[in-house]
């Protein structure tokens, strides 16, 4: 049938010849090449188009361009019937829909011609169904490629105006993110920075009871200072419900403190822990104080132990200037079978007080109302001993011998409900003090606040709005008595400069500052063997008791010169420091406040002298300036003033030399 078909489409009629077979076989061969020629002119009309298209493309926008030129109104919004223009090169507003149907159109084209392809090869199949299938494939595969090629090259082509182009990328100027601080911390409880203009006496503060105000003022003390007038009834007011319960049940908020060294921080915890704890019936260690070193913990006791003179309150200290045995029989003791504390305040130091939490039995941490964190900013730095968590551990240890005896059983604080405030329970109140408290939330959420409340000097009344808080560091509030020098110099000439100050200036005592005990253990040597000063040394190559010693004869004036590193940089108040050098430049700011800090104490006048290398000059005075330093001037010492101790100090720059070479074991 499919012969007889063949036939018919040439024109011949069947004549029943014998080469008939061969013939049909001829005929086929030609229809084959027609039909391959076909798609082939086909394909290259196709790509003879596309150029076309984009010169019509070019021309177009060529002449848009022009018209706009030309017109103060834009002509491209306009179709013109005249202008042959393609159909995916439309004006912006119809960009859309003439691409569909441009794309609609073509694919109706591209149906009509393979359509007219299958009719013409039809004939085909007779021997080469699935070769043909395959051309098909394969054109079909070419036609599509080709399109997607065409409508890439329109979207690159067009760019219509009012439309934003996917993939391009416009360069921005980066906004700056400011920085978020919670409530608490951008709005802190303000305290007055000037000293001498706010105090208040000591009967006005409402709620100190009268034996403490009689103390106080046997002491010396008739004025509270502006830190103390606002922490001390703060301390109190979360007390009014008594000891064992927060105020209506719930847990009193802690309290963190900000404020300039020497503003009397310590008294403002010392006398409301003294008041609560004076109506205690059990003793108990109820107030712990942790502090980063022994002379601070010193001191502190030394403050708890005499208001609590004339109480029945207990004061013991834990920072290794006993032996542990020794600590822990003043702890705790046994009668009957049944262990008795015999301490109601503790002071500590973080080493020691987690010796005592792992090793002695008797120590017992479980009624503790009060944590006091000392110096708050550097035992934050010193989280990675995890003393904190063994304390927090230590308070809310459970199933204990003391949990079944007591009333108020004790748990760790958790979402407030009515199932957690009964029975009520000892809160734990957390006191955080410092002069230099760090504002990172992410470093205070490691000490664990609950509703925390601030007290500040620092922060300003512009410190709340969003462009305030892009500086590059913490600001800090410092000592309003305090005035500030920078001396340019060069390493050899530092020691000569101490020289100058103590002999030609009259400057004493003064507390000198370096960054390493070698440094201030040469300087030391080297100052003894020029004579005429009363030097000394403050480092940790001192026993405890030596060091003791050294601080009470530079405060009776016996000493001139009290070399020091670091050890007594951070909160001890040394009675009659008029000046501070800083031998050695500090290389933070933190590090900067507290030395400072140990003269203009309590709004009285100090002085403070910082030696700078040529190469420190720019980035010390930028972090001064930075962390809101009120000024700090320039200091020239000219060298004539230094000429006629020259020859003395080169001779005794040698006897050092021999006395290194000599005594290795002194300088290492």
């Amino acid at each position: 049938m499919s012969l007889f078909l063949v036939n018919r489409y040439l024109g011949e009629e069947d004549d029943g010849s014998v080469s008939r077979e061969s013939r049909s076989q001829a005929l086929l061969a030609k229809l084959q090449q027609k039909a391959k020629e076909k798609q082939k002119q086909s394909l290259t009309e196709q790509r003879q188009q596309l150029p076309e298209e984009q010169t019509v493309q070019q021309n177009v926008r060529k002449k848009r361009k022009a018209d706009k030129d030309s017109s103060q109104e834009p002509q491209h919004h306009k179709k013109r019937k005249s202008e042959v223009v393609p159909l995916h090169v439309l004006d912006s507003e119809n960009h859309d829909e003439p691409v569909k149907e441009e794309k609609k159109k073509e694919k109706g084209v591209n149906e009509t011609q393979r359509k007219k392809n299958q009719s013409d090869s039809s004939v085909e199949g007779l021997s080469d169904t699935h070769v043909t299938g395959r051309d098909r494939q394969e054109d079909t595969a070419e036609e599509e490629a080709e399109e997607a090629a065409e409508n890439d090259s329109t979207e690159k082509t067009s760019a219509p105006a009012g439309f934003t182009v996917v993939g391009a990328f416009e360069n921005k100027p980066v906004q700056k993110v400011h920085r978020v601080l919670p409530q608490w911390l951008a709005q802190p409880d303000v305290i007055h920075r000037d000293i001498k203009s706010n105090l208040v006496p000591v009967s006005d503060i409402s709620g100190l009871c009268a034996p403490l105000v009689k103390k106080l003022q046997n002491n010396g003390i008739q004025h509270f200072f502006p830190v103390q007038v606002e922490v001390i009834p703060a301390i109190l007011e979360s007390t009014q419900q008594g000891l064992l319960i927060g105020c209506g049940g719930y847990k009193p908020r802690d309290i963190c403190v900000s404020a300039p060294t020497g503003s009397g921080k310590t008294l403002a915890f010392v006398i409301p822990v003294i008041q609560v704890l004076m109506k205690r019936v059990v003793c108990e260690v109820r107030a712990l104080a942790v502090l980063p070193t022994k002379e601070l913990a010193q001191q502190v006791c030394k403050v708890f132990t005499s208001y609590a003179e004339g109480t029945t309150l207990k004061v013991v200290m834990l920072a290794g200037q006993k032996s542990f045995a020794a600590e822990q029989a003043s702890l705790s003791e046994h009668r009957g079978g049944v262990r008795r504390t015999l301490a109601d305040i503790v002071v500590a130091t973080p080493g020691r007080l987690v010796d005592h939490i792992n090793k002695n039995s008797g120590f017992c941490l479980e009624h503790l109302r009060f944590l006091i964190i000392d110096e708050a900013d550097r035992m934050i730095d010193s989280m990675h001993q995890s003393w904190l968590s063994q304390v927090v551990r230590a308070v809310y240890r459970s199933g204990s011998r003391s949990e079944t005896m007591s009333i108020f059983k004790r748990a760790e604080p958790a979402y407030v409900t009515a199932a957690s405030l009964s029975p009520p329970q000892m809160p734990l109140q957390k006191l955080l003090f410092s002069a230099t408290l760090t504002q990172n939330p992410e470093k205070l959420q490691q000490l664990g606040l609950h509703q925390p409340r601030l007290f500040s000097s620092i922060h300003s009344h512009s410190s709340t709005t969003p462009a305030a808080p892009t500086q590059k560091q913490d600001r800090f509030d410092f000592p309003q008595g305090l005035t500030e020098y920078y001396v340019p110099c060069t390493l050899s000439k530092k020691p000569l400069l101490i020289l100058h100050f103590i002999l030609r200036m009259k400057l004493s005592p003064i507390l000198c500052f370096t960054n390493s005990r070698e440094t201030a253990h040469r300087l030391f040597v080297l100052l003894q063997l020029f004579g005429g000063i009363h030097a000394a040394e403050f480092s940790s190559r001192l026993s405890p008791g030596e060091r003791k010693r050294t601080l009470k004869e530079f405060e009776q004036g016996k000493i001139q010169l009290l070399i020091s590193t670091d050890a007594a940089a951070r909160g001890i108040d040394i009675n009659g420091v008029k000046c501070v050098v800083n031998y050695d430049a500090p290389q933070y700011i933190r590090t900067y406040i507290h030395r400072i800090g140990r003269t203009a104490r309590g709004g009285k006048a100090g002085l403070a002298f910082t030696f700078l290398l040529g190469v420190q000059e720019k980035n010390f005075l930028q972090m001064v300036v930075e962390a809101g330093s009120p000024g700090i001037q320039k200091q020239v010492v000219k060298p004539e003033n230094l000429k006629s101790m020259e020859a003395r100090y080169e001779q005794t720059l040698q006897e050092l030399a021999n006395v290194i070479k000599n005594n290795k074991v002194m300088f290492p």
